[in-house]
C-alpha cells in the first residue's frame, strides 16, 4: 500500500451562500472559498489545497493506492488460503 497525492473533483458537493457582497463556498461545514460580487474582482478565491479548473473545483488529497496484487500468502504455505 502506498500514499499518493491526487486532485479529487468535489464540484457536486460545493454549495454557495450569499453573504453581503460575495458568495461563500462550502463543502459540508467547511468554508473553502468565496466569489466577490465586485466588478473589479470576479475571481474565485479558494483556500489552499483547493483549485478551480475548467469550471470544476478540485481538492488535493492524499489517498492510499493499492498495488496490483497477484499473489496472496495467507498461511505462509505456498500462497494458498
Amino acid at each position: 500500500m502506498a500514499l499518493e497525492t491526487r486532485q479529487v473533483n468535489i464540484t457536486d458537493r460545493v454549495i454557495g451562500k450569499i453573504n453581503g457582497d460575495s458568495v461563500e463556498l462550502y463543502v459540508g461545514n467547511e468554508q473553502i472559498g468565496h466569489l466577490p460580487f465586485s466588478q473589479s474582482s470576479h475571481l474565485l478565491q479558494l483556500k489552499s489545497g483547493y483549485e478551480q479548473k475548467n469550471g470544476q473545483i478540485y481538492k488535493e488529497m492524499t489517498v492510499t493506492v493499492e498495488p496490483d496484487q497477484k499473489y496472496v500468502d495467507c498461511d505462509g504455505e505456498a500462497g494458498w488460503c
